[in-house]
């Protein structure tokens, strides 16, 4: 009896997979799911090629608009502008990849309806927990449309410093000095320190001993800032005159006006500059 019915079993497994082949090989055969499955197909590559191309078009589209001029005039306008057009590339982005989903959907036969009317209902419940969400995108248009700063810019945050790098829907990334990239929601950004639309001023404090009377000092210095020759300095330095005065050293003040976000160049040009100055008088009284 036992072995009756393994054979049986046996015999059952085999037809169940002979008749499994049957019908692989009946659906490999059946052209017209071939054609219809091929059809499918192409119209998916047809979908993504056409969306790829409408977003070329119309990221094409925004940076012939945004190409304007660049001139003093319309510095902060051109700033304005670029910035906008990062941000709606961004949002035709998203918009473009949303179609394309929902019609690759749609060719698959899934029913859209109930789809977004699920959608609907799970973003009404979870519409309360979008606060912040719904606070960050508001925050960034309007740090877009106030100027607040711009891609390029050089900003500080709380304790973040960096160059913008992008204004996005929901955050703004910034890269520091040392290059680690911050990605700060826009919601969170509500004190700014923008370093790049006004000129600055250089404040240089440099400690010389008591070794040589103060007008020698100054004369030296004058002398040297005079032939300072920068770009990013805007004007010729200016020396204040004495800061603090401490047992055996004094503190002379120098600022010097530059351009946006160089104050720190500026201080290194100038301190080099002074050292060597104060090296070659040295040498030259040293008998």
């Amino acid at each position: 009896m036992f072995g009756f019915g393994m054979a049986e079993k046996a015999e059952n497994v085999h037809e169940l997979w002979n008749r499994f082949i049957d019908q692989l090989w009946d659906t490999t055969r059946d052209t017209d799911m071939w054609t219809a499955a091929s059809m499918v197909l192409l119209r998916v590559i047809l979908i993504f090629v056409v969306s790829r191309l409408a977003l070329l078009i119309v990221n094409r589209f925004i940076d012939h608009v945004t190409n304007v001029k660049k001139s003093r005039r319309l510095k902060l306008r051109t700033r304005r502008v670029q910035t906008m057009g990062r941000l709606l590339k961004n949002t035709a982005s998203y918009i473009f990849n949303f179609i394309a989903i929902l019609l690759i959907l749609g060719e698959f036969h899934i029913q859209l309806a109930p789809l977004l009317a699920g959608a609907g209902v799970i973003g009404l419940a979870i519409g309360f927990g979008a606060q912040s969400l719904v606070k960050d995108v508001i925050t960034g248009f309007f740090i877009i449309l106030e100027d607040q700063f711009a891609v390029g810019d050089v900003i500080q945050s709380k304790d973040f410093k960096g160059t913008v790098e992008m204004i996005g829907l929901r955050a703004t990334r910034i890269r520091n000095w040392t290059g680690e990239i911050h990605i700060i929601p826009n919601g969170l950004i509500n004190e700014v320190t923008n370093f790049s639309v006004n000129p600055l001023l250089a404040v240089i404090d440099i400690t010389i001993a008591y070794e040589k009377t103060i007008e020698e000092l100054m004369s030296t210095i004058r002398s040297v800032l005079v032939q300072i020759n920068d770009s990013n300095i805007t004007g010729i330095p200016e020396v204040l005159g004495i800061q603090t005065l401490a047992f055996n050293q004094m503190t002379i003040r120098i600022t010097a006006r530059c351009k946006p976000n160089t104050t720190g160049d500026v201080t290194r040009l100038i301190n080099t500059e002074l050292k060597k100055a104060f090296e070659m008088t040295t040498s030259e009284t040293t008998p």
